[in-house]
């Protein structure tokens, strides 16, 4: 009986021991190719909230580190510039939109130096199907209307959805959604604004990870 259960013992071991040192393999090989495919879904949303025709830099590789409340968390933020040259031109900015119908979504902004959005892309959300999930591109195109809108300040009464007497549409049943990406919008975008003066304090992404 002893026998048994010590061989038994040995047997799952030994399987742990394989399955684990397989386990390790698989992961090693495809680790390179799975951060490819992150790198290049990265990308392809960046060049959809910053047009490509406005900078020449390697957006991705200059990525800071943005902790604000006007982000919607205390939680860090990556901000990517976008350069013209040497000049910064523009900015992409994740940020959380914590008063969700569903919960916090998440999201990121494009915008230049003066209020001027380019794009919006939500990232990351719980919305209710059928309602709230008109945020998200492959549902709605409801997402594109920010682009080209510019905010004029805290109080601009207009970057907000039409029933809170806003230029912003909301889903027939689900205001809170929509209201959530626009004021998150908003305080992110002017948050952008003041960015450029604040580059040389920020960590960046490397530093952050390390």
């Amino acid at each position: 009986m002893l026998d048994t259960i010590r061989k038994n013992g040995v047997t799952l071991a030994l399987f742990a021991a394989i399955t684990t040192g397989l386990t390790a393999v698989v992961n090693t090989v495809t680790k390179p190719t799975v951060e490819h495919q992150t790198a290049l879904q990265q990308k392809n949303l960046l060049d959809q909230v910053v047009p490509t025709n406005l900078y020449d830099n390697a957006m991705q590789q200059e990525c800071y580190v943005v902790t604000d409340a006007a982000l919607g968390s205390d939680k860090p933020h990556h901000l990517f510039i976008a350069r013209k040259g040497d000049a910064p031109v523009a900015a992409a900015l994740e940020t959380t939109a914590p008063d969700g119908y569903s919960g916090a979504i998440q999201i990121l902004v494009g915008a230049d130096f003066s209020g001027k959005v380019l794009g919006v892309r939500v990232v990351e959300h719980h919305e209710t199907p059928g309602l709230g999930d008109k945020i998200e591109l492959r549902i709605s195109g409801w997402i594109k209307s920010f682009s080209g809108k510019i905010v004029h300040g805290a109080d601009d009464k207009h970057f907000a959805v039409k029933k809170d007497g806003g230029d912003f549409d909301q889903f027939t049943g689900a205001t809170i959604t929509p209201r959530a990406v626009v004021n998150a919008t908003k305080r992110t975008a002017l948050l952008i604004e003041t960015l450029p003066a604040k580059l040389s304090s920020l960590p960046d992404c490397g530093d952050a990870n390390e």
